[in-house]
C-alpha cells in the first residue's frame, strides 16, 4: 500500500516567552485535525517540541497535497485565533504569508514528507527540534548513513553495504531549490566537505541505494529566507525510516548522545549544544538549550500505534547532564567568538543596523 507521511510545524504562541504553547492552544489544533480532517487522512499525532507544534499525518494523497497541507495551514490559522484569545507571546508568528497558496511551502510553516510502499512492519522515528536551524540534522544523518563506526550495519548488511545516496539542498540560494545528489561510501569525503557548513548545506533527503527507496526527509526551510527579517530560527521536523534496509533505530539514535553544537539558542543567534528531550517539553535555559525530540511508531495501513519517547530512557538523562554542562562552558563565553553566530547569519538581526551606523565613523590614519 502506497502510503504518504507528511509533518507540518509551526510557532503560533506560546506562555511566558517562547517556552511552551498553552493546553487550550494544543487541543485547538487537534479539534481542527480531528473536525475536519476525517475524510482526507487516515490517522494523526500532534505535538510539540519547545514551542513549536508539529502536526504528522498519514495520507494516500501523495507529496505536497493541497488538501492536507491546507488542514494543517487552517488548524494553525484556528490555533492562532486561541492564541490571541489567551494573549500567547508570538501569536502566529510563523504563518508568514496572509492567504493559503496550494501548499505551505514557503509560507512559513516547516515541511517534511515522504511517499513510498508501506512494508508489512514499517517502523520510522519522527524528530522535532526547537531553537535550531535545518542543519543541526546534518551531523547525525551523515553517522547514521555514511559512518561504520556510528553504524555496523553498512557492513554487516548486503543492502545497506551498497550505501546511500545524499540530496542536499544549498538554503541560500533564494531563487529556487539548488540541490545536488552525493553517493555515500565513493563521495563520502565530498558530503563531508558540504555538511560542515550547516548554515549554507542542509541533508533535504537520504535514500537506499540498494533499494531505490527514501530513507529520509528533512524540513530545510530557512525563515529569514521567506520574511526577508529574522523571525526566529527555523525549529526543523525530520522522518526517517529505520530497520530493515535502513538503519536500525539504535544507529540513527546514537548521534544525538554527543550533543553536538548547533546554531540556535537565544534570539537564534548563538552555537549551543543540542539537547535530546522528552516528547512535548518546553525550553528553558538561555531560551534553550536546542532541543531535539523524537518519537517512533509502528504503522499499518496507514494507522499509527501510540508515539514511544525515544529519549526517555535513562541512557539519555547522562546525556542531558552533559549537554548541560557543554551548554554553561559556552555562555561563560558570552556574545565572544564561536560563541555567537557569524557577522552572515547575523544580517537579518538589528546589529547591521548597529554596524551600519558605525561605519561612517571609521577613519584610515596616515
Amino acid at each position: 500500500m502506497k502510503l504518504t507521511l507528511s509533518v507540518i510545524k509551526a510557532d503560533i504562541g506560546s506562555i511566558g516567552g517562547h517556552i511552551a504553547p498553552s493546553e487550550a492552544l494544543l487541543e485547538a489544533v487537534r479539534s481542527h485535525v480531528r473536525e475536519h480532517g476525517r475524510e482526507l487522512i487516515i490517522d494523526n499525532y500532534i505535538s510539540h517540541t519547545g514551542d513549536d507544534i508539529a502536526i504528522l499525518m498519514t495520507h494516500t494523497h501523495g507529496l505536497s497535497h493541497e488538501g492536507v497541507h491546507k488542514l494543517a495551514w487552517d488548524a494553525f490559522l484556528a490555533g492562532t485565533e486561541m492564541a490571541r484569545q489567551q494573549g500567547l507571546y508570538g501569536a502566529g508568528q510563523d504563518l508568514l504569508k496572509d492567504a493559503f497558496s496550494g501548499n505551505v511551502r514557503g509560507m512559513g510553516p516547516a515541511v517534511a514528507e515522504m511517499e513510498f510502499e508501506e512494508r508489512p512492519n514499517e517502523p520510522f522515528l519522527f524528530f522535532a527540534a526547537d531553537k535550531t536551524d535545518p542543519g543541526a540534522f546534518n551531523l547525525p544523518l551523515y553517522l547514521a548513513f555514511a559512518d561504520a563506526m556510528n553504524t555496523p550495519g553498512l557492513i554487516l548488511s548486503p543492502k545497506m553495504a551498497k550505501g546511500f545516496r545524499f540530496v542536499i539542498m544549498d538554503v541560500s540560494h533564494t531563487e529556487g531549490d539548488r540541490v545536488i545528489e552525493l553517493n555515500a561510501p565513493e563521495e563520502i569525503y565530498d558530503i563531508a566537505a558540504l555538511l560542515r557548513d550547516t548554515e549554507r548545506y542542509v541533508v533535504e533527503s537520504v535514500w537506499s541505494r540498494a533499494t531505490g527507496e527514501q530513507a529520509a526527509a528533512v524540513a530545510t526551510s530557512r525563515l529569514h529566507n521567506i520574511a526577508g527579517k529574522y523571525t526566529g530560527k527555523d525549529d526543523p521536523v525530520m522522518l526517517v525510516r529505520v530497520q530493515m534496509n535502513f538503519p536500525a533505530t539504535g544507529e540513527v539514535l546514537a548521534p544525538y548522545a554527543i550533543g553536538h553544537f548547533v546554531a540556535g539558542c537565544m534570539r537564534g543567534s548563538h552555537q549551543m549544544p543540542l539537547m535530546p528531550v522528552g516528547l512535548n517539553c518546553g525550553t528553558s535555559y538561555f531560551d534553550g538549550p536546542p532541543l531535539v525530540s523524537c518519537a517512533a511508531f509502528a504503522m499499518h495501513g496507514g494507522k499509527l500505534t501510540e508515539p514511544l519517547d525515544a529519549f526517555a530512557h535513562p541512557f539519555w538523562d547522562t546525556v542531558r547532564n552533559r549537554v548541560a554542562d557543554k551548554a554553561l562552558e559556552m555562555r561563560r563565553q558570552g556574545f565572544f567568538g564561536a560563541a555567537m553566530l557569524p557577522m552572515s547569519e547575523l544580517e537579518y538581526t538589528g546589529i547591521m543596523e548597529k554596524l551600519q551606523a558605525l561605519e561612517g565613523r571609521f577613519t584610515v590614519r596616515r
